[in-house]
């Protein structure tokens, strides 16, 4: 199990402040008890990705335990003027690998913070971008992606024939395309070139099976 905690964010500015940092539109909270964001680096790599609620106070970000003072530590460098706090509330939950894996829903812990553009992770697919809401952190890199249709990476999910692990690379038989992303047994994502799919895939010499995902 993954273990949780729970950021909240409150403060006269909080909605401004997170509406200019992350990839989803707050105001869909008004309609919605909740929502899938992530916040970007300049670069469009995603630092964190998970569920945003509204609460009396404020906001409620979920994040993985172990990033979870890492985050607040960056979101507070661009606080500025701002009238933000943020709070951490630990041990907030769990969550499985194997809903996370076999649903298509990346796990973005320190291991992968920064390492993957939003388009690598799917997260156009599972609805947690709005490409309409104006600027934010990264999307530049994001609209330049989606509207060129750039994307030539994406998440996918296999089955292995032994045991991987989250960083192991995926190789074609001739080099290294693409990374293991998260591991539930023998079942896993990883970020793989989308016309290598289907082709004979390994992983430390570990026979690959792609495994469709529900929503793509």
């Amino acid at each position: 199990m993954h273990s949780l905690s729970t950021i909240n964010v409150s403060g006269h500015d909080a909605s401004e402040f997170l509406q200019a940092q992350l990839t989803n539109d707050l105001r869909r909270l008004e309609s919605e008890a909740e929502i899938l964001a992530a916040w970007c680096n300049p670069k469009g790599r995603v630092i964190w990705f998970g569920t945003l609620c509204a609460t009396d106070s404020g906001f409620a970000l979920s994040a993985p335990a172990e990033t979870a003072e890492d985050i607040v530590s960056q979101l507070t460098r661009f606080r500025f003027r701002s009238k933000v706090q943020f709070d951490i509330v630990a041990d907030s939950g769990t969550v499985d690998p194997a809903f996370l894996v076999q649903h298509g829903y990346p796990f973005i812990g320190r291991a992968q913070s920064e390492k993957f553009t939003a388009h690598m992770l799917n997260l156009d697919l599972l609805d947690a971008i709005n490409l309409d809401k104006g600027c934010y952190v990264g999307q530049e890199v994001i609209a330049r992606t989606h509207y060129k249709g750039a994307t030539k990476r994406r998440t996918l999910r296999f089955e292995s024939e032994a045991p991987v692990s989250a960083g192991d690379k995926v190789s074609d038989g001739e080099r290294d395309i693409g990374e293991v992303l998260n591991v539930a047994g023998t079942d896993f994502l990883a970020v793989v070139p989308i016309d290598k799919a289907d082709a004979p895939l390994t992983v430390n010499g570990i026979k690959l099976t792609h495994v469709p995902l529900p929503y793509l």
